[in-house]
């Protein structure tokens, strides 16, 4: 029996031993693949810092170009409306040279009449009723509710 004993513990010597060198030989394969993704994380976080610092970096001098851009944008939009402008006021110039131009606005903004022909005024009463005491609906003239006004500004 004691040899049977001795076999039985052979067996079960090797199977620990066994045991001992698989667990080993997984311990060292965890490691390196612990090492492997140490190395992994450490690059990527690196990679990530640079990343980082990049963004950081640019940030700023991208939100000036960005603002400088719609500045440049906005003045351009005002330029080409100065340049409209300008173009309608060398246009109304040259509308200014022709007499009959003038003759017509005078008649439509000043109601000045030619030699010879007869203005009138229309006065719509219904307008008149609507201002009741305001100052001009009396039927006094213009400068004299002109001066009203202005005693009446300096009045609490």
């Amino acid at each position: 029996m004691a040899g049977k004993d001795r076999d039985r513990f052979s067996t079960a010597t090797r199977l620990r031993l066994l045991g001992e060198q698989t667990a080993a030989r997984v311990y060292r394969s965890q490691n390196r693949r612990q090492a492997r993704r140490s190395r992994l994380t450490g690059r990527a976080a690196f990679l990530a810092l640079i990343v980082c610092s990049l963004v950081v970096a640019l940030a700023y001098p991208m939100r000036q170009y960005i603002s400088q851009r719609d500045q440049i944008a906005d003045q351009e939009r005002l330029s080409r409306e100065a340049h409209q402008r300008t173009e309608e006021l060398r246009d109304e110039k040259a509308r200014l040279k022709d007499d009959a131009y003038i003759r017509r606005l005078a008649r439509q903004h000043l109601h000045y009449v030619l030699p010879g022909e007869t203005g009138y005024t229309v006065v719509d009463p219904d307008a008149a009723e609507e201002r009741g005491g305001e100052p001009g609906a009396t039927g006094r003239p213009w400068h004299s509710n002109l001066w009203d006004g202005v005693d009446s500004a300096d009045r609490e």
